[in-house]
């Protein structure tokens, strides 16, 4: 099966951190990943750089993005401004969220959950009649921080919601990293019959050390595509207890040794981690990273006693 693995970490991934990069730190970050073979990257946030001043200036990071003609860049938007922000500066893919609990939509964006469903829902109507596609994550569909474990059946009923809209994909999300296979399991077991599993992608958090759990059962169900960011970067900071998101060479690893196609060799990831760290000045790797590092250093140096 032919998997897409979509980066988060120019957006998801460093939203959270206490150090803030300039336009050309994300577009150096951004550049890495293409050149390591990731053709689906989530590169910025058009929303107020008051609330997330680390996405400030993603109207101009979007007109420098590289092979934009070949990776699919997508934009996240917090309303319908954002959606004209993102769409006046070239996004052909945008993402909005819509938490699937009442106190984590007036926690992120000071609405309530029938407030935000109702301007998801008129966005992904308005990028459906213009051409634009938009994605719909359903956040904390698994367990929200503030009302604890969520209602498989509601997140079944939210993503008909978004499906009848016309979102181009429905992505259902592990926010904060609570999820277990079973929950997984049940969660789909209700939403592929009614949106189809060609339609969703997942996007795990590696909090609790179970997102490569989850992304196997996930792919058993026919999901082919899975959110993640370089080494583990990120965590949503409107979100207590969200830790990173699953790293992008843990998920390519696992999906090629698994025998799917991701298109993404996961030795040339190694160099992209040393360069988010670099960026960022955090530590990052994923649970394979060492194991990775020595594979890489190992094949280096034998092409260089070859050569």
């Amino acid at each position: 099966m032919k998997v897409r693995v979509n980066d988060v970490g120019p957006r998801d991934g460093l939203q959270s951190q206490g150090k803030t990069l300039s336009v050309d730190a994300r577009a150096q970050l951004i550049e890495a990943l293409v050149g390591a073979g990731l053709r689906n990257i989530e590169a910025g946030s058009f929303v107020s750089p008051k609330a997330v001043p680390q996405m400030a200036g993603t109207d101009e990071l979007f007109s420098r993005l590289p092979a934009s003609d070949k990776v699919r860049y997508a934009g996240l938007v917090p309303n319908m401004k954002g959606y004209q922000l993102a769409t006046a500066a070239g996004a052909k893919v945008v993402n909005v969220v819509l938490s699937v609990t009442d106190t984590m939509n007036q926690k992120n964006i000071r609405m309530s959950l029938d407030e935000t469903a109702d301007v998801c829902k008129a966005i992904v109507e308005r990028g459906h009649r213009e051409g634009v596609e938009v994605q719909a994550y359903l956040a904390v569909a698994f367990e929200c921080p503030f009302e604890g474990l969520v209602d498989p059946e509601v997140v079944a009923r939210y993503a008909r919601l978004m499906h009848s809209a016309g979102a181009a994909k429905i992505i259902i999300a592990d926010t904060i990293g609570a999820a277990n296979p079973t929950q997984v399991r049940q969660v789909l077991d209700l939403v592929v019959p009614e949106v189809g599993a060609d339609r969703l992608s997942c996007h795990f958090h590696d909090t609790r050390g179970m997102a490569l759990a989850n992304i196997t059962v996930a792919v058993d169900r026919g999901v082919c595509e899975f959110d993640s960011s370089i080494g583990g970067l990120g965590g949503c900071p409107f979100s207590p207890g969200a830790t990173g998101n699953v790293a992008t060479e843990d998920v390519v690893l696992l999906l090629n040794s698994m025998g799917h196609d991701t298109g993404i060799d996961p030795l040339d990831l190694v160099p992209l981690v040393h360069l988010a760290e670099e960026l960022t000045g955090v530590p990052l790797g994923g649970k394979s990273f060492r194991w990775l590092s020595q594979q890489r250093a190992k094949l280096l140096g034998e092409a260089g006693h070859g050569g």
